[in-house]
């Protein structure tokens, strides 16, 4: 049986499933919830300075696809309205009853460093392993100069997290935003200020839809509209590109990563570990579907890792970081093909269409004397672009196969058809 247990920034829990900082961590009873289910940890929706602040109704937008089935969520949430002495009783109630999961505590204050040292201090003291900074809300607390406004500046990040290890004697997570153009450059701040971990990504600032009848973006509050921060499946791939550049540069490698963003199923927590995360967080999947999504989290993952031989998850933590590269070394003399299973094929068309009207015209068809349409790929015209095989409703109907052509590895700066390399 594969062991779920997990280290990062020198804090062990029980399996890498933790619930992220927002609604559902927000208080004691959704936290034993969550615990009774059998999260390994939460990280505490997020703290401030009294008085607390005032939320709008309604909170959230949603991004439905043309099945009704959610891509992802739009929220204009702030951090808790709760007095923070009661947040802080029930996170030490919680750590009593509970000593063998997880709980960090995560804060935001104004770019004062009497005000981040003093909230960091009362935090520490209510028993939370670690403090993760949010310096990442995209919305109504960056309007007050906190969350995006100070993740957006390296210096502040930096300075920031400085602030925090020199105030308390605990891990320290620096949560980083997801809307700066380059993610290494919070996260190398990060480093410097002393972070034991990095979480990302934060919410990706978005506007969801527009109410077409109040002519405003949704959620609509008495008749206006905001932006907001977007999470959910859909921004999964933003979030794995932002892990890797982290575990991949020389500048940040090192440094425990607390993976967030789309995770909804095992396969997605594998992915992120296998690019170099230590931790997970989930937010979106656990608020539509219930705490109980863990159950399949876990068996998912440890079936994996028992079929791989993988015994820990250290075994395959960032497996895939040295297969991701820049293009440039891609190898350019790489060819595949697409292959059409005639026996799987439906007739549909779709292949065909697609690649007729915007690819390389290189699937052909014909129409049999019984009415029947067979499909047809022209090697010569493939570029194997994947296209036919992404839209083709069928599992494994058309496989991608690599081809022998004989050709060595090239890269684009070595390669001959480079205007560089001829010009050197």
């Amino acid at each position: 049986m594969a062991d779920l247990r997990c280290t990062i920034a020198g804090i062990e829990s029980i399996n890498p499933f933790w619930l992220a900082s927002a609604p559902p961590t927000d208080k004691y009873y959704n936290v034993v919830r969550a615990f009774e289910a059998g999260w390994g940890g939460v990280v505490w929706k997020t703290l401030g300075e009294d008085p607390p602040v005032v939320n709008v109704s309604s909170r959230y937008g949603v991004h439905h696809n043309a099945g009704r089935g959610i891509i992802g969520i739009n929220n204009i949430e702030l951090i808790s309205d709760r007095p923070l002495e009661v947040n802080l009783r029930e996170i030490e109630q919680t750590r009593k009853e509970w000593p063998d999961r997880i709980i960090i505590g995560s804060m935001m204050a104004p770019i004062d460093e009497q005000a981040w040292k003093e909230l960091a201090i009362k935090i520490a003291n209510s028993g939370v392993h670690g403090i993760e900074l949010n310096l990442g809300c995209p919305h109504g607390m960056c309007e007050r100069g906190m969350g995006s406004a100070i993740g957006q500046v390296p210096e502040m990040v930096e300075q920031t997290t400085r602030w925090i290890r020199e105030a308390v004697d605990l891990p320290v997570f620096t949560k980083l935003t997801p809307n700066i153009t380059n993610i290494l450059w919070s996260a190398e701040a990060a480093k410097k200020g002393g972070a034991h971990a990095v979480s990302l990504i934060n919410t990706v600032n978005s506007i969801v839809s527009v109410d077409l009848d109040a002519m405003a973006p949704t959620p609509v509050v008495g008749g206006k509209g905001t932006h907001g921060g977007y999470c959910g499946a859909a921004v999964k791939p933003i979030a794995l590109n932002m892990v890797a550049e982290i575990a991949r540069s020389a500048d940040t490698q090192g440094l425990d990563i607390s993976a967030i963003g789309g995770i909804e199923n095992w396969r997605d927590a594998a992915e992120f570990i296998s690019l170099g995360a230590n931790a997970l967080q989930v937010c979106t999947a656990a608020m539509l579907y219930g705490f109980r999504i863990v159950d399949d989290m876990i068996d998912g993952l440890s079936a994996f890792m028992d079929q791989k031989g993988y015994r820990t998850i250290v075994d395959f933590r960032g497996l895939a970081v040295k297969n991701t590269v820049d293009w440039n070394a891609l190898d350019m003399n790489f060819d595949t093909k697409a292959f059409i299973d005639p026996d799987k094929c439906i007739e549909c068309g779709r292949c065909h269409i697609a690649c007729e009207d915007t690819s390389h015209q290189a699937i052909d068809y014909k129409v049999g004397k019984d009415g029947r349409r067979s499909f047809t790929v022209v090697d010569e015209d493939c570029v194997g672009c994947n296209l036919c095989a992404m839209i083709c409703p069928v599992p494994d109907c058309i496989e991608m196969r690599p081809v022998d052509n004989g050709k060595p590895y090239v890269s684009w700066p070595e390669h001959p058809l480079n205007p560089m390399k001829a010009a050197q």
